[in-house]
């Protein structure tokens, strides 16, 4: 039998490492807890990571109630507190209580949970903010669910998941705007079965986080897990908690609406490029097609007449359009190579259909189309000895064959490029 301590920082045979692990709860007459062993367990159930950057104000409440859950339901795990470089004593509180320091010296908040989340050594792992806005009590609803064979515990602190926002928790516009927006996205984009995307407390199995290869070293870090996740396929489940006002009031909280919100949704466009590129430039190229149509056709519709104007208005439109497709295409071949998201079976269809043989010879076909039409402007001047042409006439030859030519030249030249992004090579 030994003896470890909760939530102070006597300790009897330290480790490397806190585990929790005893059965019974003993309070002392401090007002401290320790727990008493029965036998040692080298490697805990659950890891619970709480990033940390000048906390001292709530830092321990948060670590004695994660302490209190373990206790009181019987599970075995460890504290880590990840301090992103506090001024204010964290460090020390976080001792005191028994949790184990884990100094994280790169900056951000996705920089601190990596760090803690890389020293635990817990089979599965619970991480939420220390400033006393998570009721760590509820530690027991993730570990119960996680237990079932889910790869990713999501809490929810909306009515529409069944959490609740105690009075003051939440700015209005995070609650009623950004938060249901981006939960909103991510189900329709990327299928998360989640109403709360930016709750931070949240549980998953060591292994299914070390397979995400998480990058974003921010406060993207949260939406990035979400979004690999659920573009991978894997068992994710939302259980309802509440969110309490934060208790720090020496400070602001972290959180800026509008620089991170724009993140967010900066980062949404980059992980689902259908929508930043695809589909609007698949738009600007319909419309462009058929203002072209109209102007070859010479339509008239009451005294409006569609003519040059409206042909080189819907170059322009074709032009850009193009160019966001190709970029669509390369976002995804990048993202993909790089493990940011799965290569799906679509592309993996397009790229077998549209190879860079295939696309150099569909490039140059279309160059070359564009080129005679060009060359069908030459001789219409040539046949007035140069001299002033009737602009009406050729800008209708002109203008489709310069945009011909821009479209193959481009098409030969991201063929090239979409090859060198889609090379194997070492990482």
């Amino acid at each position: 039998m030994f003896f470890q301590t909760a939530i102070s920082n006597h300790w009897k045979n330290p480790q490397p490492y806190f585990p929790i692990i005893g059965k019974k709860l003993v309070r002392r007459a401090d007002c401290r807890y320790q727990f008493a062993m029965n036998d040692s367990v080298p490697v805990p159930e659950v890891s619970v990571v709480m990033p940390c950057l000048n906390e001292a104000e709530t830092l321990a409440s948060c670590v004695r109630k994660a302490a209190q859950a373990f206790a009181d339901h019987g599970i075995g795990g460890e504290i880590i507190v990840a301090d992103n470089g506090s001024t204010d004593g964290s460090q020390k509180i976080a001792e005191r209580e028994g949790a184990r320091i884990v100094n994280v010296a790169k900056k951000g908040y996705g920089n601190a949970l990596m760090g803690g989340i890389a020293a635990a050594r817990g089979r599965f792992v619970i991480m939420g903010d220390a400033d006393d806005s998570y009721d760590f009590l509820e530690i027991p609803k993730f570990v119960e669910k996680i237990r079932q064979g889910f790869d990713l515990i999501q809490g929810c602190r909306l009515p529409w998941g069944g959490g609740k926002v105690m009075p003051g928790a939440m700015p209005w516009s995070h609650r009623w705007i950004g938060n249901p927006a981006f939960s909103l996205f991510s189900r329709w984009w990327f299928r998360a079965p989640i109403h709360d995307i930016y709750c931070g407390m949240r549980a998953f199995t060591k292994a299914h986080y070390e397979s995400l290869d998480q990058q974003c070293t921010g406060m993207e870090f949260a939406a990035e897990m979400i979004i690999k996740s659920s573009l991978r396929g894997v068992r994710i489940a939302e259980v309802p908690i509440t969110l309490h006002q934060d208790g720090r009031t020496l400070h602001p909280p972290h959180l800026k609406t509008l620089r991170d919100g724009w993140r967010t949704l900066r980062f949404f466009l980059m992980f689902c490029p259908r929508w930043l590129f695809l589909f609007p430039g698949v738009a600007a190229m319909l419309l462009g097609s058929l203002a072209g149509a109209l102007a070859l056709l010479r339509v008239s519709w009451g005294s409006v007449v569609f003519d040059a104007h409206t042909l080189l208005y819907g170059s322009l439109a074709i032009l850009c359009g193009y160019q966001a497709v190709l970029f669509a295409i390369f976002t995804k071949t990048f993202a993909a190579n790089e493990g940011m998201i799965p290569m799906d079976e679509r592309m993996l269809k397009f790229f077998k259909l549209i190879n860079l043989e295939r696309g150099i010879v569909l490039g140059l076909a279309i160059l070359l189309l564009g080129l005679v039409l060009l060359a069908r402007v030459f001789f219409i001047w040539h046949g007035v000895h140069f001299e002033r042409l009737d602009y009406a006439v050729t800008m209708r030859w002109a203008i489709p064959g310069a945009t011909l030519t821009a479209l193959g030249f481009q098409t030969i030249m991201s063929g090239f490029f979409v090859s060198i992004l889609g090379m194997n090579r070492k990482r």
